[in-house]
């Protein structure tokens, strides 16, 4: 089951100019240009440009998610009481694909994606098939067994390459979503300016 947006995956890294996803193979590891033949030079951003660019940044975070589905999540996070950015947050990491990657299943929030369209996952034991559906506390998401032999997962939950938050309960290949998190408690490899965006979105 290969991972076909892996070659996408690192031009959205070097188009933002940063490793998204803490990867060893990542290209901005030895390159800062943008993609293409000589690469895009950056220039300093005005205030609406640097808004922009961190949205752009958690949107690809997020397996590249698309403006429709993005904005949606901005409205929803604006709906509920409290604070915006910290919603925002957490309507994302409540996302089937979000915890699929964060519970080592797979080695990249795209393969989550693939994983969960092709029928591999369940949630409370019925196979939910929508990367984007939102998981509630207390639900138990898993592989299927017959899914657990597939030489991407098994070398992913034996690998662990991250490190599972607190607020995420994982026994190899299954897991529970125990509660929504707090922003300083998401383990991004870069910073995420949440608030940015909650003003992007404001002007």
């Amino acid at each position: 089951m290969a991972n076909r947006r892996l070659t996408p995956k690192y031009k959205i890294a070097r188009r933002l100019g940063e490793n998204l996803w803490g990867s060893d193979k990542c290209p901005t590891n030895t390159r800062t240009s943008a993609p293409g033949m000589h690469g895009a030079r950056r220039g300093r951003l005005t205030d609406y440009g640097v808004q922009f660019r961190e949205k752009q940044k958690l949107k690809g975070y997020y397996g590249n998610i698309s403006e429709k589905q993005f904005v949606a999540v901005y409205k929803e996070a604006s709906r509920r009481k409290g604070d915006k950015s910290e919603n925002l947050i957490k309507i994302l990491e409540s996302r089937l694909d979000a915890i699929v990657y964060r519970l080592n299943f797979v080695p990249t929030v795209f393969a989550a994606r693939q994983l969960i369209n092709h029928k591999h996952v369940l949630v409370n034991g019925k196979v939910v098939n929508i990367a984007s559906y939102m998981c509630k506390i207390g639900d138990v998401i898993e592989v299927r067994e017959k899914s657990q032999a597939i030489p991407m997962v098994k070398e992913a939950v034996e690998k662990g390459a991250r490190e599972i938050p607190d607020y995420i309960t994982a026994d190899k290949f299954k897991g529970t979503f125990n509660r929504l998190p707090e922003f300083d408690e998401v383990p991004y490899p870069v910073q995420m300016n949440p608030h940015l965006i909650i003003e992007f979105y404001s002007r």
